[in-house]
């Protein structure tokens, strides 16, 4: 071999060993560098001596690497869903905004209240409870409207960062797409830092990567929706607001030129993934069904004690009203490209509180008149999420169609709650609206009187035996179910009438011609009908006769057996202020099934207690769900992580032997180039 060749060797060696040092020592420097992965060069043999082309490359497993990015993503959707599941679920439990407390306190000042029915302080005490009741679940109600704007801010935060982050990938692509002519590759740290994009993506938003021919890499949802696309561009996402501006919705801009999208397509939040996702699912699944159930309870609760109140008698001896006020409001329009429609108004159906749910409303005006006032319209119910409560067999919405408009009036919906369009006409049969009748009424509920005297604690009617009664019996109980003018025999000035357009004569005495027999008679001692008893019942005599709960809205039961002659007259229950009938039944609510389960109104209902109590097991189940599945996701994570690590991260022992070793080889190169050269001059040496 000729010394020459001897001397290209060593060179070739020495400059190898060099690029060996370089890329460990690179390494070694690395070591703590985020996202940095591991380097290792390797050389090429040649068709004669010495070592040939050297590429240094990354180490990595993409099987590891797709592992560990599936994993940050679990990690970001729990961590996201945990800790804001945690703070509803440590505000429901909060001794001092508990609405069982609340419920507990106001029930018990009602029965302290009926043992002494005329005691003004006793009753001050009931409103002052009352008005505790009412703090403590606008407090609540509040509190969660506050996280739902927090919310709306975090997503408009890391829509942001998500965003920046596609544009990043999309210009790394197209950086590393102009290095492909270059012999070396695109540099490794460009390729570095799209990994590193691309795991911070992840971790808000879960994404499926595929690397193209060329060396880019297409970015996509898990939806399938793309990202980044492999020449460089990029789709970016967007919040948009439906009828209501507060509940955000993710859509995806397509091709974005100068920072304006020319289409844009829904994404369905629930299968999105990453902390993006984790934020959706609890406003969806813990937020807006706690908001809803907070409101139907205290719809619920308000409605029951006001038509309670309007079945008894005040201490001023009138007729009692209303305990709670409870707030209209206003449906929203769905966004169209008509012109917006006239306001429809809505409000809870007085005395139908156990029939609301906590379903949203979706109302479609089905035909018009000429002047442009609804005829009909199509009732849907909807999940706080905008997706309909009930489907059909084919998936479709299940909806009430065909229901007839009340002409300048309120039309009553299912579900508790009734609307009012404008008269003035202006709609058309494209409008569609939404109502949201429970996410925010517990912060609008009030107290509807200040004044202790409101309470009616008293029945407004009384039997009054016949003074020749010969029998043994006695009235055991007064029943009053309506008490409203015009619907009742209630005149509302301490008497009993037949008002106009009542079924009949007002029903105000009955008496016996026999044990079993009784005659139903009106003021005017006019026989209305002759009823006979069976088997001895005395229950619901006026039931009986054929009466029905709306009119004349008042019944009686009797216990023992009447004569003969006997008689039982109904009155007002003038001057008995120390009747505490009604506040018994008042306080009776406490343990009455109230809250519709769901939006089928002949499931069962639960009483207030029990719906609340539900409402924290659900919420505190989540929680603890939640919190499960985060260490679980957490394990997963550190198992991927050690396991890329194996591969692509820099162990500073194996650095450290290699940096050993390449110091020996480059000695040794060096070590045949000094001895060429020696070689070399010797031969001159032995010519001269």
């Amino acid at each position: 071999m000729r010394p020459v060749d001897l001397f290209s060797i060593a060179s070739s060696g020495v400059n190898a060993s060099n690029q060996l040092l370089q890329t460990t020592s690179n390494n070694i420097a690395n070591v703590n560098t985020d996202g940095y992965v591991r380097e290792r060069t390797e050389f090429s043999n040649t068709l004669l001596a010495g070592v040939g082309q050297s590429t240094t490359e990354r180490v990595v497993d993409v099987f590891a690497q797709n592992q560990l990015r599936r994993d940050i993503t679990a990690v970001g959707e729990m961590q996201a869903y945990s800790q804001k599941s945690g703070i509803i679920d440590n505000l429901l439990a909060s001794e001092a905004n508990s609405i069982a407390n609340g419920l507990s306190q106001f029930f018990g000042s009602v029965q302290t209240a009926a043992d002494d029915p005329t005691n003004l302080a006793s009753r001050a005490a009931v409103l002052g409870e009352a008005e505790g009741l009412v703090r403590r679940m606008s407090t609540v109600s509040q509190y969660m409207e506050s996280i739902e704007e927090d919310l709306n801010l975090e997503f408009t935060s890391q829509i942001k960062e998500a965003n920046s982050l596609i544009q990043n990938i999309g210009e790394l692509n197209r950086t590393i797409l102009l290095n492909r002519g270059n012999p070396q590759g695109a540099p490794n740290g460009l390729l570095n830092e799209r990994d590193k994009a691309i795991n911070q993506l992840a971790e808000l938003v879960s994404v499926e990567v595929r690397t193209n021919d060329n060396g880019s890499k297409a970015v996509n949802l898990s939806t399938g929706e793309s990202l980044v696309l492999e020449n460089g561009g990029f789709n970016l996402f967007e919040l948009s607001g439906g009828p209501d501006t507060d509940t955000k919705q993710l859509q995806l801009a397509f091709n974005v030129a100068n920072d304006k999208p020319q289409a844009s397509v829904r994404i369905t939040e629930e299968q999105l993934g990453g902390a993006l996702g984790g934020l959706f699912r609890f406003r969806d699944e813990v937020l807006g069904s706690a908001q809803r159930d907070i409101g139907q309870m205290a719809v619920a609760m308000a409605d029951a004690m006001n038509t309670q109140n309007k079945l008894g008698m005040d201490l001023d001896m009138q007729l009692g009203g209303n305990i709670f006020s409870l707030p209209e409001f206003t449906a929203l329009p769905y966004p169209s490209d008509a012109a917006t429609p006239p306001a429809v108004d809505a409000r809870f159906t007085a005395g139908k509180g156990t029939e609301v749910t906590d379903a949203d409303y979706k109302i479609e005006i089905e035909t018009v008149d000429a002047a442009g006032n609804p005829t009909s319209i199509a009732v849907t119910a909807l999940n706080g999420d905008g997706s309909p409560k009930n489907t059909d067999i084919n998936g479709n919405p299940v909806k009430q169609t065909g229901i007839s408009v009340t002409a300048g009036g309120f039309t009553q919906l299912p579900g508790g709650v009734e609307v009012q369009f404008d008269s003035g006409g202006g709609y058309d049969s494209a409008n569609e609206f939404l109502l949201q009748p429970t996410k925010t009424v517990a912060s609008d509920l009030s107290l509807a009187t200040s004044r202790p005297e409101d309470l009616a604690f008293a029945a407004p009617v009384r039997v009054k035996p016949g003074n020749n009664n010969l029998g043994e019996a006695s009235a055991a109980r007064v029943t009053v179910t309506n008490t409203r003018v015009a619907e009742s025999a209630f005149d509302g000035s301490q008497g009993l009438a037949t008002p106009a357009g009542a079924p009949g004569a007002a029903p105000v005495k009955v008496q016996f011609t026999a044990q079993n027999t009784f005659d139903v008679l009106d003021s005017a001692g006019n026989t209305l009908t002759s009823v006979t008893v069976t088997d001895g019942d005395y229950a619901g005599l006026l039931s009986q006769a054929g009466y029905a709960s709306d009119y004349p809205g008042y019944d009686f039961s009797l216990s023992g057996r009447p004569a003969p002659g006997d008689s039982f007259e109904l009155v007002y229950n003038t001057n008995g202020i120390d009747d505490n009938t009604n506040a018994i039944k008042m306080a009776e609510l406490q343990q009455a099934d109230l809250v519709q389960l769901s939006n089928q109104s002949t499931n069962p209902k639960r009483s207030l207690h029990d719906s609340f109590s539900t409402l924290v097991g659900r919420v505190g189940e989540n929680s603890a769900s939640a919190d499960v599945s985060l260490q679980a996701a957490e394990a997963m994570k550190e198992q991927s992580e050690n396991w890329f690590d194996s591969v692509s991260g820099v162990s500073l022992d194996e650095e450290a032997a290699n940096l050993v070793r390449f110091q020996q080889s480059y000695a040794a190169a060096a070590r045949i180039l000094s001895t060429a050269q020696e070689l070399f001059n010797t031969i001159l040496s032995a010519a001269r």
